[in-house]
C-alpha cells in the first residue's frame, strides 16, 4: 500500500522522447597506412587481407583491425565488381538532368532507385535539381525509360538526356 502511495504521489514525468537516429560519430583522421589500405582495396576488392598486410608493411592482424575499422567507420561501404556496361549488354548510357518539384528529392529519390539500368542518382546545385546516371540495352530502351517511366514520376518537371559516346572508369587516389 504504502508502495502505492509512493508512485500515486510521484510527479508526473513527460513521455520518453521517440528514438532518434544517433549522429555518426567524427570521421576518424586516416592516416598513411589507412589510405594505402583503401588504395589496394580500390584496385582488387578481392585482394586477401595477407596480400594487403604484405604490401602495407604490417601484421595481418594489423590490417585485418584496419580494413575492419574503416568498415565499421563507413569509410568503406562496400566491395563491387565493376562492369563493362557494354560487354553487359547496356551498350547505351546517359546522364539524364531532372528538375524536380521543390522539396520532393526523397520521394523522387525512392523512384528513380527501382528505375532499371539507373546507375547514381545525385542532388545537385545548379540549373537542374538531379543528375541520374543510366545504362540501357540501346537507344530505344533509353528512349522508354525516359519518356514513360521518368517523365511519369509526378515530381519530375522536366528531363534532359545527355548521351554518353565514351566513358572511363579514373582510378585516382583521392586520398593522397
Amino acid at each position: 500500500m504504502a508502495e502505492e502511495q509512493l508512485a500515486d504521489d510521484a510527479p508526473d514525468l513527460p513521455a520518453p522522447a521517440p528514438a532518434v537516429p544517433a549522429p555518426r560519430p567524427p570521421a576518424r583522421r586516416l592516416d598513411g597506412v589507412d589510405r594505402e589500405i583503401i588504395r589496394i582495396l580500390r584496385a582488387d576488392g578481392r585482394a586477401s587481407v595477407r596480400s594487403v598486410a604484405e604490401q602495407v608493411h604490417v601484421s595481418r592482424a594489423n590490417a585485418y583491425a584496419r580494413i575492419n575499422r574503416l568498415i565499421d567507420d563507413g569509410v568503406i561501404r562496400g566491395f563491387a565488381a565493376r562492369i563493362d556496361q557494354e560487354r553487359a549488354g547496356q551498350g547505351t548510357s546517359a546522364y539524364i538532368t531532372l528538375k524536380i518539384v521543390q522539396n520532393t528529392w526523397r520521394t523522387a529519390r525512392r523512384q528513380l532507385e527501382q528505375l532499371p539500368g539507373a546507375a547514381h542518382i545525385a542532388l545537385v546545385g545548379g540549373d537542374f535539381d538531379v543528375l541520374l546516371l543510366v545504362h540501357t540495352e540501346d537507344n530505344r530502351a533509353l528512349r522508354d525509360l525516359v519518356l514513360t517511366r521518368i517523365q511519369a514520376i509526378p515530381e519530375v518537371l522536366s528531363t534532359r538526356t545527355l548521351l554518353v559516346f565514351e566513358e572511363t572508369d579514373v582510378q585516382n587516389d583521392l586520398l593522397s
